[in-house]
């Protein structure tokens, strides 16, 4: 039984040699001259102007929240839309999956018009 896994096994021991093998032979093979310069904060080519732990504002985390959520959208609307005619030739449950999605659909039009009436898309 246990030689069924034995696939498995060697895909991970092999996946993780693709891993671990670069990353030694470069720190054992590359030079180690580190300086201040090199050793310093670096962000866009300038020295770090401000603190990291400096506040935001809240729309920024609004926005971010937005994105997530249309971005889960389209991954589950695309899978949707790929096998929907497999729903169809299927008979009657194409109905009720349509219906499932344009539940879903209107759940997420609600949560955009909610955010847009509170102001979380408007920048000053």
């Amino acid at each position: 039984m246990l030689e069924n896994y034995f696939p498995v096994l060697l895909f991970v021991l092999v996946g993780l040699a693709f891993g671990v093998v670069p990353f030694f032979l470069g720190r054992s093979l590359g030079p180690q001259r580190p300086d201040g310069e090199k050793l310093a904060a670096y962000e866009c080519g300038f020295g770090a102007f401000e603190d990291a732990r400096m506040k935001f504002d809240v729309r920024y985390y609004l926005i971010a929240i937005l994105f997530i959520l249309f971005d889960l959208e389209i991954a589950f609307l695309f899978p949707w839309a790929v096998v929907f005619r497999e729903f169809i030739a299927a008979g009657a449950a194409a109905w009720f999956v349509f219906g499932a999605v344009m539940v879903f659909l209107a759940i997420l039009i609600i949560g955009y018009i909610v955010e847009w009436k509170n102001g979380a898309l408007d920048w000053e």
